[in-house]
């Protein structure tokens, strides 16, 4: 086990993929001999679904084994359990904890104060982050799958505003705790967008908030990146008069029907247009000051494998 967890939040636009490099993330950590844990903090699912398992219940479960042979687990947070666990933890509650969730209290609480709610969520994950067996922690990272880049900056800073309200005690103490572990060397946050036009800004402005906040920006992760299928010289090609007859009689040797020829030019011009906006939005996303990193297009959707694979990618760029 390393000195100090590290600690990985994942944000990215809604259709991005956040879920998925989350994943992959937590897979290319765990190395031999090593473990990581992969949690989850909206409700969906999200991690069950992309590993094939049943619904995650609130405690931790071993799930994967990940890119260098290392245990991935997984967690997804509920509120209303971590609550309770809160309660039990710091004011030693126990039976009488139960009665308030069983009265209801506890989803009152985390309903009339959304706040309260983030606060539950990031406490369990730097509990997790924190925890020791024998002297050691228990795990060697954590991954959050964490909320949109919209409300990423709120979402993580939340116990700033819980610490300016509770000037002693437990609550105060652990919210300053947790401030201190976001702020830490050992965190970083890494945002996932995709190469369009709504999302890279979103990203772009989002870095600026979490630097406003002084949180640390890690990496801005490329997914679904497609791969220039042509030349520049054959760009140009399709540019010139008469390239619909050129690629019909191209054809004809092949056995292929010429009349085939204007989907296909019409199918090259829409892959240049597609080609430019990528290059156009990587060029806004490498000016941004910050570790840009490219996550390839798979043709064949997101399993296990294709997790793998992205985990190598997120290797061999050194997020990991």
């Amino acid at each position: 086990m390393g000195a100090t967890t590290q600690l990985h939040v994942v944000t990215g636009k809604g259709g991005t993929g956040k879920t998925t490099v989350a994943a992959a993330l937590a897979i290319a950590l765990a190395d031999e001999g090593q473990r990581v844990l992969l949690c989850e903090v909206e409700g969906r699912q999200g991690i069950a679904q992309l590993f094939d398992v049943p619904p995650l219940p609130y405690e931790e479960r071993r799930i994967a084994s990940g890119l260098g042979g290392g245990q991935v687990h997984a967690l997804a947070i509920d509120p209303e359990a971590a609550l309770l666990e809160y309660l039990d933890m710091y004011y030693h509650l126990g039976r009488a904890g139960k009665l308030l969730d069983r009265f209801g209290v506890v989803d009152f609480a985390t309903t009339i104060a959304p706040g309260v709610r983030d606060v539950l969520l990031t406490g369990k994950a730097y509990e997790a982050a924190r925890r020791k067996e024998k002297g050691r922690f228990v795990y060697d990272a954590v991954v959050m799958d964490a909320p949109p880049t919209g409300r990423i900056t709120r979402f993580l800073n939340v116990n700033a505003e819980v610490a300016g309200l509770a000037r002693v005690g437990p609550v105060r103490k652990q919210a300053d705790a947790i401030m201190d572990m976001l702020h830490s060397d050992s965190s970083r946050v890494h945002l996932v967008t995709v190469l369009e036009e709504m999302p890279v800004q979103e990203t772009l402005d989002g870095v600026a908030e979490l630097r406003g906040a002084g949180l640390p920006v890690g990496h801005v992760l490329v997914n679904l990146v497609r791969p220039a299928l042509l030349s520049e010289a054959s760009q140009q090609l399709l540019a010139t008069d008469g390239v619909e007859q050129a690629v019909a009689d191209a054809l004809e040797p092949s056995g292929v029907d010429g009349a085939h020829a204007p989907a296909l030019v019409e199918e090259g011009h829409a892959h240049v247009a597609r080609q430019r906006l990528q290059d156009a939005q990587h060029e806004l996303l490498d000016d941004g000051d910050v570790p840009v990193h490219d996550l390839p297009w798979l043709h064949e959707g997101v399993d296990l494998g294709a997790l793998f694979e992205l985990a190598q990618s997120l290797r061999d760029g050194k997020v990991v």
